[in-house]
């Protein structure tokens, strides 16, 4: 791609790259010679030479629609669309020639038949609309075909986004994005009404439909059709005005055209739109939300976010989800905390910057002095930069002198990291995302991918719906990935580990096991094949509950396969066998052969959006950044020469231990940043209870969370929109974001309250910039060596182990495993039974994850208005079998009841669950679900064992309202087809292909 750099280290693309893996050719565009690609569609080629071509409907992110005709060419002296023509050797293209420019013209003033030119006064008059832009590119004065209204109501139906008939010019867009995208399935056209027009879920409301507002609709429309609530009014000068003064200046216009032409109209326009430049800032930033990874450009006024504009970002592209797009509003909620808070008495007092760090840094030098630095606990951020990571644990290591500092990964994904560590070196995904949607067969465990991960589970929908590939979920919950899957298995909780041993076994004894790869590639396979002899169908079926049938015929699929990528998470993670149940993956994976290759590996979902990062720079208290053990003298030393100072020599503390080890009364005191510990740890009692004795208690949060509740001191941070620094997305990519805002009040970005505190216990640290962090960690990090601030400038990336020259590796394992012989290792298989099981009490199993609107607790989503229009209430999921056994109905308040702690609730039925199992979603504007969960954890890791809970419910004489609104996309019923469907336009009496009358259908699409 090519690009060049503007302010806030936007990155404004030029034109699509070329398809390098086709065959060049040669071809003439108008008298001129030119390289293309055969095969590839003509108006890329056509857009390569920087020639103008009209081209409305056409989006090279989504490929040809062939609804609007505006790219209608001559081929070899025959019109053709250019978006729908491949290139052949030889082709002589015109497209400038009397045909090929009368047909454009004539196909575009159909377009202004259903769009009403008012763009002086219209919000989306910023420069990039399709339909602006080429009126003036084909210098348009007059119009043949009349404007005509249709006889439709605007919707303002969606919280984040309006639908206006009117100004539709059904290009179809939308339809593709959301269709072949997106692949929701939510919008259509019907190209047999009398007046065309998107529905949603083939009727006419958005509100209450399948939609689930991720954007790619708005993202693409080339007009105003679908726009951002949160542009309408504020993006231009006049467009605040009251309704009937727009009225009036849009017929004005109407009446002089005939007269003027639309050219003086476009200039003023034109006009208007450069001053719009003068107050809209647009800066490119990571989102804050999942792991993904998605980048985009944010654009603002003042404080205010006009809109989230994907383009070209690594991971998403145009992609985002409802959270990305449209859950920014927390920046400026009035919940912010802006001022330091010292605790007095059972209250809060404000305090100054120099009182509230002062007395931080003076109770951790009385805590290390009376007790020692191990005293001392230090807990960082899966939300905050690589950067203030990096600090943090530096603080710990180098300043206090503990190894006690872990992040919120040991809440799901160590397990994940310490299977791979296991079995192929490298705690991180194998490939890209890239990989993932060109893999033969997509296994997916544990993972509720459609919500937890959106944008990544649109690469798998659109690989399994226009590619063939193949898609097994296993899951104990039938959610949208289990109910589009070719197989969906749903095994007893906690028993993964018993299916996947088994299969790998049924594998090896078919003689189906890659031997070659294993011979050259793999170590340990003869004691790892011994330790898979409990594992038979029988004992299998017995164990999980999956039948003969099921086994054989997923084994079977894997063998088949030509490639395969094995996608996790929390599922597989959050039980007492996480880590070895991630390592049984890694091994069917190695059995298979599904290493090495593009379309291959194992990809652990990361949660947060800088889960991977706060790991990879050292937030662990038994590794160094770059996944260096503390215990290795030479790496230790390394470190010490750098920061002068000698550091402890054994592992510290994680999570789990800190918090056991304040109940012994050996670790005094804390200071977390950036994590609502009481709510995201298991048993919230047990761990609000070591909270409250504590000597010392720091929390630094942008909002007073409930783990604020029991802080000594509360320190305001920004989060990611009023600071720069690097993210780490799921797929190990690095990613600069950049400031959006200044802090709000007197907030600080944690990198500079860390380097704060750390000089008033001695440090002199001199950090003026996060790039100047980055640069230290690169020189200590050998897996960070060429990571730069100029190698990730703007939209371009980096992904882990980066060489000192800039190499960095997209796809792992193509020439070793990180081993020092090269070779990766097959681990032995055990299975012990889930910690906690039901029995005659506690006789429910309960489950638990996020949902795709908010995002764990909700601490960010619930203060965005739209999201918690569409779901204000946390609920229970009870199958319809368990609510007719117990009387329940969906709106029933009951109390749930473990182990550890009790909540009241409301009821929704659904067949989302099955039996006696029930699901309780982790948002809720009050008591954490966590109030449930016991202190199980994984054997290796100490990730609690969230998915192993018991629970009993208590049916309560009260019944309410659903507890998920009208509105929420649950109730919608998608209308699933091949994309926007243009031969059903073609078929319609009154089409015509334009300049020569006649319809020529073309279906290369």
């Amino acid at each position: 791609m090519s690009t060049v750099e503007a302010s806030s280290g936007h990155l404004i693309s030029s034109l699509p790259d070329a398809p390098m893996h086709l065959p060049s050719c040669e071809i003439v565009i108008d008298g001129t010679q030119a390289t293309a690609f055969v095969g590839e569609y003509l108006v890329d080629a056509i857009n390569r030479t920087g020639k103008e071509l009209s081209q409305v409907c056409y989006h090279h992110r989504l490929g040809p629609i062939q609804t609007c005709d505006t790219c209608m060419v001559e081929v070899d002296g025959k019109l053709v669309r250019a978006c729908g023509t491949k290139v052949a050797a030889g082709m002589t293209v015109a497209t400038e020639s009397a045909k090929a420019s009368a047909a454009q013209h004539e196909a575009f003033d159909r377009i202004l038949g259903n769009h009403l030119l008012y763009c002086t006064v219209c919000d989306n008059n910023n420069g990039n609309c399709t339909v602006h832009n080429t009126t003036a590119q084909l210098k348009v004065e007059h119009q043949q075909h009349p404007y005509k209204p249709k006889p439709y109501e605007v919707d303002m139906s969606n919280p984040f986004y309006r639908y206006d008939p009117d100004q539709c010019i059904l290009c179809g867009r939308c339809v593709e994005a959301c269709q072949n995208m997106q692949v929701n399935e939510t919008l259509s056209i019907r190209w047999e009404d009398e007046h065309p027009r998107v529905l949603w879920d083939g009727g006419e409301q958005i509100g209450g439909s399948s939609c689930v507002s991720c954007g790619h609709c708005v993202t693409v429309c080339p007009c105003n059709a679908l726009m951002e609530k949160s542009m309408l009014g504020e993006a231009g000068y006049f467009t605040h005005w009251p309704k009937q003064a727009l009225n009036g200046m849009i017929d004005l216009v109407k009446d002089i055209e005939p007269e003027l032409g639309y050219g003086p109209i476009l200039q003023l326009s034109e006009t208007e739109s450069a001053m719009r430049k003068v107050r809209t800032k647009i800066t490119k930033t990571v989102c804050t939300y999942c792991g993904v990874g998605c980048s985009y450009d944010i654009w603002t006024k003042d404080r205010h976010i006009l809109k989230v504009e994907p383009s070209e970002g690594a991971a998403n592209n145009i992609s985002t989800c409802v959270k990305g797009k449209f859950g920014g509003d927390f920046v400026n909620h009035p919940d912010r905390l802006q001022t330091p808070l010292i605790r007095e008495g059972d209250g809060f007092r404000e305090a100054s910057w120099d009182e509230a760090l002062d007395l931080v840094a003076r109770r951790l030098g009385e805590i290390k002095a009376a007790h020692g630095p191990d005293a001392l606990g230090f807990i960082s951020s899966s939300k905050c930069t690589n950067e203030e990571n990096y600090l943090m644990q530096k603080l710990a290591r180098a300043v206090v002198g503990t190894n006690n500092v872990d992040n919120c990964s040991r809440y799901c994904q160590s397990p994940a990291t310490q299977g791979l560590f296991r079995t192929v070196g490298y705690g991180g995904d194998s490939g890209s995302i890239s990989d993932i949607a060109q893999s033969g067969l997509v296994l997916i465990i544990g993972s509720n991918t459609a919500e937890s991960h959106p944008v990544l589970a649109t690469r798998v929908k659109r690989a399994h719906k226009l590619n063939g590939q193949r898609l097994i979920v296993a899951d104990i919950r039938e959610h949208e990935m289990a109910r589009r899957a070719d197989i969906h298995l749903s095994p007893r909780p906690g028993t993964d580990l018993v299916w996947l041993s088994a299969i790998t076994k049924y594998v090896i004894d078919q003689g189906k096991a890659k031997t070659d790869f294993i011979e050259q590639w793999v170590n340990k396979f003869d004691e790892y094949k011994k330790s898979l002899e409990p594992f038979t169908l029988e004992y299998t079926a017995q164990v999980t509950g999956l039948s003969h049938e099921t086994l054989i015929r997923v084994a079977e699929e894997i063998i088949a396969a030509p490639s395969m990528c094995v996608l996790w998470a929390m599922g597989v993670t959050q039980h007492c066998g996480g880590s070895d149940t991630s390592t049984a993956i890694s091994n069917l994976l190695l059995a298979t052969g599904n290493y090495m290759r593009p379309g291959t590996g194992a990809y652990p979902l990361r949660g947060h959006n800088n889960v991977q990062g706060a790991s990879d720079f050292g937030c662990m208290p038994a590794y160094f950044p770059g996944y260096e053990k503390v215990a290795d003298e030479e790496v230790r030393k390394r470190y010490e020469q750098a920061w002068g100072v000698n550091l402890p020599t054994t592992k510290g503390l994680d999570n789990h231990e800190m918090v056991d080890a304040v109940h012994g009364g050996k670790v005094k005191g804390i200071y977390l940043f950036g994590e609502d510990m009481y709510s995201a740890d298991s048993n919230a009692n047990y761990v609000g209870a070591a909270f409250s004795m504590l000597d010392l208690f720091v929390v630094q949060d942008i909002f007073f969370s409930e783990t604020c509740r029991f802080a000594d001191v509360v320190l305001p941070a920004s989060p990611s929109l009023e600071k720069e620094g690097t993210f780490t997305s799921t797929e190990r990519r690095i990613q600069r974001l950049y400031e959006v805002f200044e802090p709000l009040g007197e907030s600080k970005p944690d990198w500079k309250i860390v380097q704060e505190i750390a000089n008033r216990l001695g440090a002199k640290w001199n950090y003026t910039h996060p790039a100047d962090v980055m640069h230290e960690s690169a020189t200590l990090a050998p897996m960070f060596a060429g990571v730069t601030y100029d190698r990730l400038a703007g939209y371009k990336t980096l992904q882990w182990p980066v060489a000192i020259d800039g190499t960095d590796q997209p796809l792992l394992y193509t020439e070793k495993f990180n081993f020092p012989d090269g070779k990766a290792n097959f681990y032995p298989m055990d299975w012990i039974p889930p910690c906690d099981v039901v029995d005659s009490e506690f006789d429910l199993h309960l489950n638990n994850g996020r949902l795709l609107e908010h995002f764990h607790e909700g601490n960010m989503t619930y203060r965005v208005a739209g999201v918690r229009e569409e779901t204000p209430n946390r609920f229970l999921e009870v199958s319809p079998e368990l609510a007719e056994a117990r009387g329940i109905a969906t709106g029933q308040w009951v109390d749930v009841t473990s182990r550890h702690g009790e909540i009241r609730t409301q009821v929704l039925v659904t067949d989302r669950v099955n039996g006696n199992q029930v699901y309780m979603p982790l948002n809720s504007p009050e008591k954490p679900v966590n109030l449930l969960t016991g202190s199980f954890t994984d054997r290796t890791t100490h990730t609690p064992a969230y998915k192993e809970t018991p629970v009993k419910i208590k049916v309560l004489p009260w019944r309410g309202e659903n507890p998920l609104p009208r509105i929420n996309f649950r109730y919608g019923k998608p209308t699933p087809q091949h994309g926007v469907e243009v031969e059903r336009k073609w078929k319609r009496a009154d089409y015509r292909m334009p300049g020569n009358g006649l319809v020529q259908i073309q279906t290369n699409k």
